[in-house]
């Protein structure tokens, strides 16, 4: 019975990574058939309410280095029921477009990453939860994190 108190103060006291422990994906279902699970475990940093985390969702092709290419497609956030943590999903990506500047005749395809169009998506920086992704097989998954920048301007 004291362990069982001792715990529910530790989860209170030190918050949700307590509650996980070592199974930190309890909360998150698997990944549907057809689809994979990224999981981003961010570092602690000193003052996470300066920092953010921008998903860039996308798939390497071979295609021409000079246009501009984008994928269709939505990133989703759903709650999960019981938890009240979010998870991110991209259900399909759609097809590719872009520029249609001409090529000189011979040149070359590249290896290239291409993202999904659209604003970015920054989500909050929380290295206490982990960050969690379901894209069809084959889409990757990157990430850049953003820091704030000390000085506020004041507006005229």
């Amino acid at each position: 019975m004291i362990a069982i108190v001792f715990r529910i103060w530790l989860v209170c006291v030190l918050g949700s990574s307590v509650a996980f422990g070592s199974d930190n994906l309890k909360a998150f279902p698997p990944a549907d058939p057809g689809m994979i699970r990224h999981v981003i475990d961010l570092p602690t940093k000193q003052d996470e309410s300066n920092f953010k985390v921008e998903l860039v969702i996308g798939k390497t092709v071979k295609i021409d280095a000079h246009n501009q290419y984008f994928f269709a497609g939505k990133l989703e956030t759903e709650s999960i029921p019981g938890w009240g943590y979010d998870r991110y999903i991209v259900r399909s990506l759609g097809s590719m477009a872009g520029t249609l500047m001409a090529n000189a005749p011979g040149t070359p395809s590249v290896d290239r990453f291409i993202a999904m169009g659209g604003e970015p998506k920054l989500l909050r920086y929380n290295s206490r939860l982990p960050l969690v992704v379901y894209v069809p097989v084959g889409v990757e998954v990157r990430y850049r994190i953003w820091q704030a920048g000390t000085d506020l301007i004041n507006a005229p």
